[in-house]
């Protein structure tokens, strides 16, 4: 009965099973098509490049264009950057080939395969940042250093370390390469040099290469050419009717970038915020200490306290109009200088097709004193033999011609100006000039704000650079200059400021409960003052907040006492519970904030050893980090009963596990 009623009415009919197998079709169809449809596009975007023009293989590049020797940068300020041009520019007087090249552009793990070149070499001209950190550039070389495992085994090479002997960490991302790299099997094939930007950076550089090259032909057995005469990298195109919307105006990156702004922000596409606060902080002396506050609404710009803004300065006028009159151009002829190497990745030194008055005013630094190599390149344009020996000489290793640079250019401070107008018969075409000036860099300052208190609104603080040379000239420091200039409405348009954020290690603890110790004389108060407000924004969101202990100086209570009113009311509230301000100069005897320090040792010491404080130090590192530093040093060996070398390792594991920052500059 049963199997006949089940033959009589079976479960699912032929129909009903037609459709459901359809449906179940369709599903899986739709689940699988949908599922396989989300990835690709972005294991695409990951796995395989772009398609671009640009090569990143250096060692495919080397073979296409016969070079064999390679110079790798990292470079914050463009000093690495140069200097590695100039030692690949070098190797043609040895009958070799060079190039220069951005980590940040290359696949770095090709490393291994420079072997496979004949009489190759690796060089690395590597800057160290901040507290012994890579440059932004080599971050990524950096990390890949630290990861891998690969064997480069026939690789030669040599490193040159740019660094500050003011700082802590004096050279280490340079030591690490050339360590790393021995480690990996690779062969040292010369010592490696030690920059310090604190004595004379440039003659540590010359003294170094002029060293390097005969150990080189040595070791490769070959012979210099003896050809040092001037090799030009670009040449000049001149627009004479160039539809002016395809011209440069002072942007990085994209044309018309500043009328058509797009986020992301960056280094190669700044924000141009707008100036709403530009104000004296001082109410009396010499000086100019000043506040700024730009605005970053709909920027998309997140910051962090303790963050630094990078600003793009301009040039003054008068320099630049000065340059044009004494070298007799016309400064608005619209120009290109484009690279002779067509193989290059960089086209031209800087965005072309532009005007010279934009080069000389957006793109160029003629206000540092010029190095040596531009002195040798300039020299041949000097009709004077008398002028064009002095030159020549000043370029190169022998203790005459070192000391002449040394006096001449670094000591009475000549800037490229200066040099024209101090030796009549030398005057180089302008074009030649710009192809040798470095690249005006950015200016980082310590963000004066808290983006939970001014989320769209960033503080600076700075002070005013102006000194009167050895031969009686007005120095003006670039970016303080035009700051100052920054007028909040002129000629009623909103001055715009050109900037984007560069994230820092110097951070308020993770725990609001942790005590903080600031120490920033002068300028150095100014991340302090972000970490002040946040400290205040926490405490009114009901978190238990910390000690806040500040010490911070300046010369007299009665002209530049900075943020008087700010801190005060900040004390009166309770967000600071100590304020400890160091006036050096109104008694005889000069009192800083390390005397202060000392004053307060035993509260300090328990506020470190017993209760987890975090230090932090903004200012200047050639004399003041040096001693506070001697004085937490001193505390821990008075108060902690330790000898100096264990107070020495004491504090150097502070700074290990972020518990001692330093924010500092020489």
């Amino acid at each position: 009965l049963t199997s006949a009623m089940e033959e009589e009415n079976p479960l699912f009919s032929n129909l009903d099973l037609f459709l459901f197998t359809l449906i179940a079709g369709l599903i899986i169809y739709w689940f699988m098509s949908r599922k396989k449809a989300e990835p690709i596009p972005e294991f695409k975007k990951l796995d395989q490049p772009a398609p671009s023009t640009q090569e990143t293989s250096f060692i495919e590049k080397m073979k296409k264009t016969g070079r064999n020797i390679v110079v790798f940068y990292g470079s914050q300020t463009g000093t690495g950057e140069e200097f590695a041009n100039r030692l690949s520019k070098d190797a043609q007087r040895y009958g070799m080939k060079g190039m220069a090249a951005d980590p940040e552009e290359y696949d770095m793990s090709e490393l291994s395969r420079l072997a496979e070149i004949g009489n190759s070499l690796a060089i690395f001209c590597m800057a160290t940042y901040g507290e012994g950190d890579p440059t932004d550039n080599a971050q990524d070389f950096y990390d890949w250093l630290q990861e891998t495992d690969g064997q480069l085994n026939g690789v030669n090479y040599t490193v040159f370390a740019l660094g500050n002997k003011t700082y802590e960490h004096y050279n280490a991302m340079g030591a690490y390469v050339d360590k790393r790299l021995e480690e990996l099997g690779a062969k040292r094939v010369f010592d490696l040099g030690m920059g310090d930007d604190d004595g004379n950076l440039e003659e540590d550089f010359v003294t170094w290469r002029e060293q390097f090259w005969p150990a080189m032909c040595e070791h490769f057995g070959v012979e210099a050419s003896g050809e040092d005469s001037s090799v030009r990298q670009y040449e000049l195109k001149e627009h004479n009717d160039i539809n002016m919307n395809k011209v440069y105006t002072g942007e990085l990156g994209r044309l018309k970038s500043f009328e058509t702004q797009k986020p992301p922000f960056d280094a190669k596409n700044p924000f141009l915020a707008p100036v709403t606060v530009n104000r004296k902080l001082n109410k009396a002396g010499d000086r100019h200490l000043m506040h700024l506050e730009v605005d970053i609404t709909g920027s998309k710009i997140r910051y962090e306290s303790g963050d630094h803004v990078a600003v793009y300065p301009t040039n003054d006028t008068v320099i630049v109009n000065r340059l044009g009159q004494i070298l007799g151009v016309d400064l608005d002829s619209v120009i290109s200088l484009n690279n002779l190497d067509e193989e290059s990745n960089k086209k031209h030194p800087f965005p072309c097709p532009t005007t010279y008055r934009t080069a000389l005013t957006h793109y160029l630094d003629i206000i540092h004193p010029p190095r040596t190599n531009v002195l040798y390149e300039l020299a041949q344009y000097a009709t004077d033999p008398k002028d064009q020996e002095n030159m020549r000489k000043m370029a190169s290793s022998a203790p005459e011609g070192k000391a002449l640079y040394q006096s001449f250019v670094l000591e009475d401070n000549r800037n490229i100006l200066a040099i024209l107008e101090d030796l009549p018969s030398l005057r180089p075409p302008i074009d030649h000039l710009c192809e040798l000036m470095p690249r005006l860099q950015a200016r980082y300052y310590s963000i004066a704000s808290s983006s939970k208190v001014h989320p769209n609104s960033i503080h600076i603080c700075a002070v005013l650079v102006e000194y009167t040379t050895k031969t009686g000239r007005l120095t003006k420091g670039v970016a303080t200059t035009w700051l100052k200039n920054k007028l909040v409405a002129d000629n009623g348009h909103k001055s715009t400021v050109p900037m984007y954020i560069r994230k820092s290690q110097f951070r308020l603890p993770f725990k609001a409960s942790n005590p903080v110790i600031m120490v920033g004389p002068g300028t150095g108060i100014a991340p302090f003052m972000g970490f002040i407000q946040e400290r205040g924004w926490l405490k009114e969101q009901g978190k238990e907040v910390g000690e806040t202990v500040l010490y911070c100086g300046c010369r007299h209570k009665e002209e530049d006492y900075l943020y008087q009113e700010e801190l005060e009311e900040a004390k009166k509230a309770g967000v600071i519970t100590k304020l400890n301000v160091a006036f050096s100069r109104d008694q005889e005897q000069k009192v800083y904030v390390q005397h202060l320090l000392r004053t307060n040792k035993e509260d300090l010491w328990r506020q470190i050893h017993t209760d987890n404080a975090h230090i932090y130090i903004c200012g200047d590192a050639r004399n003041m980090a040096r001693d506070v530093q001697t004085v937490f040093y001193e505390i821990a060996e008075e108060l902690g009963g330790m000898t100096r070398t264990q107070a020495t390792d004491y504090i150097k594991k502070l700074m290990t596990k972020g518990r001692y920052s330093q924010d500092v500059w020489s």
